[in-house]
């Protein structure tokens, strides 16, 4: 298969596509605002009910007759555009492959990441997240109660990367009733000689380089990776990205704290220990003699207001909006070399006969090389969800190589399921054919491609990341929660069809408090979603009658730790079955303010088995 650097196959596709939306664009940004003014979030509204001269409402009355006035003086270049514009998707990608080599001081902060190195006999843990961003564009957010979609974007990316890319310390402990390296779980340390920062504090970083890691260059200055040219020319720009400008609103920094959440030894309680540290120190032992951590779990669990440090991979959902898309890459490639972004189709193009105004919304960054990509389109979709090409988009990435000189790889699928409720039917179709498409991606990349004689691939990992929109508690989405797919690859967060593990949280964050004091900072949500009234206060909750109202007029149930609709899934087979386990579940708060979901994470350890010589 061929990465695609550029939308299209051709530069002179490219400009007459960069031509047709330079003739859309005034329009579609008219429209955009002149809805946008129409449609107040929660923050607005309490500003300009403190307003005492009402200057914003004033503002409104305003903008609104200008903007209409300019969107029909645009509209004859829209629809000219529009009519350049439509039978170009016919010959687009599905998606589009950026690479920027990695800063050098950064890549000693974690494993290496070239992916042609050695896989030792006690294997690696790689780290895995999934947020759904809800990047839409600035009138459809509002109804998500969010604004304000480019400045999230930008933020939403230093976010991300500034909680990655903190230190990770390894200890290693040993066990005095046990002459291998013992488990001990992840914790934060205070270490002398660090500044302590908060989720919303930037460093400003010099300016990357393109180079493949796997092969020469072809041109020093080329960001592309030869490896993957197909004629294609990469769009992207990497020039040099701007230094951190500080935070999307101006908030105090607070101390960050981790917080774990930890079982008794049969598994039944849960308590919170809070540290002050920025640096955690990850324990990896080597896998004879491993012990269960938490009663029956085995591994730690925790709500955090950082992204885990070393993230490997992270897929996101909702990132439909162009420009704010291209925002987001800038600030992801400071961290991640590689990214598929852009995914999906627009028209009418492989999905089905209704038209596609918006893509799949998904995006996937790795640290490791991605060798292949393929992308499908769920042609099911129902109303107002039919509008965007909502999908599955598949990769292979590689992890190592092993001492026969195989490659070890692993495949990450990033998807968003229908969205509309009550439409379970709908979903189990896109799981069944979700299975489907990764069976087949599976046996099409099997082999490296143009090596018939070459040794089969060794697969570390299986891994399924995005939004569900369906939980596991609810008796609206039964359907869902018995779906094969569960019996296929393990859920952490599962004990059964209906029933979570008790520590497992809601993400679907309820969008009339999103601007709350009490929710405003990610270390402030952080310590709401540590209090049972909290959650009950925040978070979305399966539709019951057992609800009553609270002081603030929301409907709060009796019992429930919230909707859980956004996953993490990993199949057990692979390299061995018994030697692949998750080391850590995360609960994240860093995007508070910028989103309507909690973001989650999975450190996953995958090993062969044996032990190193």
């Amino acid at each position: 298969m061929v990465l695609h650097t550029s939308p299209y196959p051709s530069a002179f596709l490219s400009f007459l596509s960069s031509l047709s939306w330079a003739l859309v664009f005034p329009c579609y940004w008219m429209l955009d605002r002149l809805l946008a003014s129409c449609v107040a979030t929660t923050l607005e509204k309490r500003r300009r009910s403190q307003d005492p001269c009402s200057f914003l409402a004033l503002g409104v009355l305003i903008s609104t007759p200008l903007y209409l006035v300019l969107l029909l003086a645009s509209l004859p270049f829209a629809l000219l555009g529009f009519l350049l514009w439509a039978p170009l998707q016919a010959s687009r990608h599905p998606y589009i492959y950026s690479y920027r080599k990695p800063d050098i001081h950064r890549a000693e902060q974690g494993p290496s990441t070239t992916g042609s190195s050695e896989w030792r006999p006690q294997g690696r843990s790689f780290c895995f997240g999934s947020a759904n961003v809800c990047l839409l564009p600035d009138s459809l957010a509002r109804f998500n109660n969010l604004a304000d979609t480019q400045c999230r974007a930008r933020e939403v990316g230093k976010r991300i990367r500034n909680g990655a890319s903190r230190p990770q310390i390894k200890i290693y402990i040993d066990s005095p009733t046990n002459t291998s390296i013992s488990a001990a779980s992840f914790c934060s340390l205070a270490t002398q000689g660090f500044r302590r920062t908060s989720s919303l504090d930037h460093r400003p970083e010099p300016t990357n380089t393109a180079e493949c890691p796997l092969h020469s260059c072809l041109e020093e200055s080329s960001s592309d990776c030869p490896v993957h040219q197909s004629g294609d020319q990469q769009t992207r720009n990497h020039c040099p990205s701007d230094g951190d400008t500080g935070s999307l609103h101006s908030r105090t920094a607070s101390r960050e704290s981790l917080t774990r959440f930890h079982g008794t030894t049969d598994g039944g309680g849960i308590s919170s220990n809070n540290t002050l540290s920025q640096h955690r120190a990850s324990v990896f032992k080597r896998p004879t003699g491993r012990k269960r951590r938490h009663g029956d779990d085995g591994f730690d669990h925790e709500i955090s207001a950082f992204f885990p440090a070393n993230l490997d991979f992270l897929c996101l959902q909702e990132v439909f909006d162009r420009r704010a898309s291209e925002k987001l890459c800038r600030q992801l490639h400071r961290y991640f070399p590689y990214v598929l972004s852009d995914v999906g189709r627009y028209g009418w193009k492989g999905c089905c006969s209704r038209f596609k105004f918006l893509n799949s919304g998904l995006l996937l960054a790795s640290r490791y090389p991605i060798l292949d990509a393929h992308y499908e389109c769920y042609p099911n979709g129902r109303s107002e969800d039919a509008l965007a090409a909502k999908g599955a988009l598949y990769a292979k990435v590689q992890v190592g190589t092993s001492h026969q000189e195989q490659r070890v790889v692993g495949y990450i699928t990033c998807t968003h399921l229908h969205a509309i409720e009550g439409d379970s039917s709908v979903r189990c179709e896109q799981l069944d054919m979700l299975l489907e498409w990764g069976a087949e991606f599976r046996r099409a990349t099997s082999v490296p491609a143009g090596e018939e004689k070459a040794l089969e691939d060794q697969v570390a990992f299986d891994v399924i990341l995005g939004d569900f929109n369906f939980d596991n508690c609810s008796s609206e989405d039964k359907l869902e929660q018995q779906h094969a797919i569960f019996t296929q690859y393990r859920d952490p967060c599962r004990l059964g069809p209906g029933e979570d593990k008790p520590w497992a949280l809601g993400t679907y964050l309820d969008t009339s408090g999103l601007y709350d004091e009490e929710v405003s900072s990610p270390e402030s949500l952080q310590k709401v979603m540590e209090n049972e009234e909290g959650r009950k206060e925040y978070l979305v909750f399966p539709a019951s009658k057992n609800q009553c109202p609270n002081q603030k007029g929301r409907k709060i149930p009796l019992k429930g730790n919230g909707r859980r609709i956004d996953y993490i899934l990993y199949k057990e087979e692979g390299l061995q079955p018994d030697w692949k386990d998750i080391e850590e579940f995360s609960f994240i708060t860093q995007l508070a303010g910028l989103t309507d979901h909690l973001s989650v994470a999975a450190r996953l350890a995958v090993s062969t088995g044996e032990e190193e010589s």
